[in-house]
């Protein structure tokens, strides 16, 4: 089948008010548990979900993702597609319109240049932006008039929707903005913070890691819409606290990324004041490696950049019998039960994009044993900790703060001592870990360490924008404010020609054996990247919150706005 046949029928409609859904705001407030909490509301200068999806209540896009992953218009007045003229049948244009009328909170009217300017926003070339994937393939942005943008691609761009499209690719306000390109981007405080959006909600504070209170979008399109008057967003604690404050003392209405082991789901649950929401999509809890030297040795600016490659991750061979040490089934039953599967993929979903590798789902810790002898790892001076040339086998493994994430660490490094390798666990408040701040050593765009551990997943069914993450001008560093995709620092020039060819290939069938190609060369073939489990979406929902629908393909909030108190 075509592209183009299933760009034809992309577009998808919604209605999940209720009857009695009729006045904005005249259910009062609703409270939030976002145990990650935010710390900047602008999705361009951070990777961090927990910002992203803090932001999409705020800042939308043209179109978005419903729970099955079909397109939807947002700010559009429909999907544009090959059988209603908004592609072009060479797949080199897609046309949206906006609806008429639309407002910014502040009350202003959005138009396209405010489309074309967060193009120029993010592609700045002075400038970093944490979600450039979404705007690879674009020659230029035409407005030919004030509801018009027209999207030109540089060759044949059989999956169209990634520029202003989901959670990840809201548009900007121009005139708020303006003065923030380039180098200026992350020093723009005010708008990083407070965003003037179309959103359901408008912020009214924000206390950076700790609480963002929002008030219903006086402007939003939908004059009925949102039913919760004000919203409160709260950070801090762990997941744990988080599911606890929904399920058993009812404190809060929804909370978050429940990341809780299989025994607390079920203990939780009995006190009836909630329920847990599971979806599978494309959350993977991976190890990424560090193919540069993160020591703190080497001059600030030179650690972990491509200047100084890994000392010994460099060497596959290390990265593989790593990976060849984990027991993935075991991680899934201490940390996840049904809600995760062991996996060796980047890309687990959809099923056509998802590679039949499974070579890492068997332990095997004399082959790991026998791959660092081979390397000339060895133990000389037999204290269990291998050496080679005068250095040990040393690695220092960060992730975020989280109690199934320390059980991961402790085994892990369990594993990896059983085959020579002595390791550092380091664990950094999430809100630091997943933030964008330039200046912290402590995000996970910095990554200085030799190993580090987290979960994401991408908008929508085509994994395009996600593996383009991974093409060597994607490399945070120093120059682009550490603002890059690509975590650790892969660079293969035939990965980045294999992207290119997937981002020109309209044949479905041609598009998944291409997307199982690159997620290969992340994983089996280089061992970069090493997936441990996917990840169903965990989160909890009070018994007295309607219209939520859980979905694993855009951010949790996207339909926060048909949100309502059930009496």
């Amino acid at each position: 089948m075509k592209l183009r046949t299933a760009l034809m029928g992309a577009v998808a409609s919604l209605a999940f008010a209720p009857a009695a859904f009729a006045e904005r705001g005249a259910d009062g407030h609703v409270s939030v548990l976002y145990w990650q909490a935010p710390s900047i509301l602008n999705p361009y200068l951070s990777s961090g979900t927990k910002d992203v999806e803090t932001a999409s209540l705020i800042l939308e896009g043209l179109a978005g993702f419903n729970e099955k992953g079909e397109v939807i218009a947002r700010l559009a007045e429909d999907v544009p597609t090959v059988e209603n003229g908004g592609i072009t049948a060479d797949l080199t244009q897609i046309t949206w319109k906006l609806k008429p009328g639309l407002l910014w909170s502040d009350g202003s009217p959005v138009t396209s240049a405010d489309a074309k300017f967060t193009y120029e926003y993010c592609t700045h070339p002075e400038g970093g932006c944490a979600q450039a994937a979404r705007y690879e393939g674009i020659s230029s942005i035409e407005t030919p008039d004030d509801l018009t943008i027209v999207i030109n691609f540089a060759a044949p761009k059989p999956n169209p929707y990634t520029a202003f499209v989901g959670g990840t690719s809201p548009i900007l306000q121009a005139a708020q903005f303006a003065n923030c390109l380039g180098a200026a981007a992350s020093s723009c405080s005010d708008q990083n913070f407070m965003p003037i959006g179309t959103g359901p909600f408008m912020v009214t504070d924000f206390k950076v890691n700790d609480v963002v209170e929002l008030v219903a979008n006086p402007n939003y399109r939908d004059p009925a819409k949102p039913a919760f008057a004000t919203m409160t967003i709260k950070g801090g604690g762990d997941a744990g606290a988080a599911a606890r404050a929904v399920l058993e003392t009812g404190e809060f209405d929804y909370a978050w990324n429940t990341q809780i082991n299989p025994e607390q789901q079920a203990q939780m649950s009995a006190a009836g004041k909630g329920v847990l929401l599971n979806g599978f999509g494309t959350l993977v809890e991976r190890i990424e490696m560090n193919m540069t030297d993160p020591s703190p040795d080497l001059a600030e600016g030179e650690r972990s950049t491509t200047k100084h490659p890994h000392p010994f991750l460099s060497d596959i061979r290390v990265r593989k019998a790593l990976s060849m040490a984990i027991d993935r089934q075991i991680l899934v039953d201490i940390g996840y039960g049904s809600a995760g599967r062991p996996t060796c993929n980047l890309v687990p979903a959809p099923e056509m994009f998802a590679s039949d590798n499974t070579d890492c789902l068997t332990q095997d810790i004399e082959g790991a044993k026998a791959l660092l002898e081979e390397a000339g790892w060895t133990d000389t001076d037999g204290d269990g900790v291998r050496d080679k040339d005068g250095m040990k086998l040393r690695v220092l493994y960060q992730t975020s703060t989280n109690p199934v994430r320390q059980d991961f660490q402790a085994v892990i490094k369990d594993w990896w001592a059983e085959i020579g390798v002595e390791t550092e666990l380091k664990n950094i408040d999430a809100s630091v870990y997943f933030g964008g701040d330039a200046g912290s050593p402590d995000t996970f765009q910095k990554f200085y360490a030799d190993v580090e551990m987290y979960a994401n997943n991408f908008d929508g069914t085509d994994p395009e924008p996600y593996l383009a993450q991974y093409l060597c001008n994607k490399i945070p560093g120093p120059d682009n404010q550490w603002q890059g995709e690509n975590i650790n620092r892969f660079c293969d020039p035939a990965y980045d020609a294999l992207v290119d060819e997937l981002s020109k290939t309209a044949d479905m069938a041609k598009r998944g054996e291409i997307a199982k190609k690159l997620n290969d060369m992340l994983t089996k073939d280089s061992y970069v990247v090493v997936a441990l489990v996917d990840r169903g979406r965990l989160s909890a929902a009070s018994n007295t919150l309607g219209g939520v629908v859980l979905n694993t393909w855009d951010t949790e909030l996207w339909n926060a706005q048909d949100w309502f108190r059930l009496k």
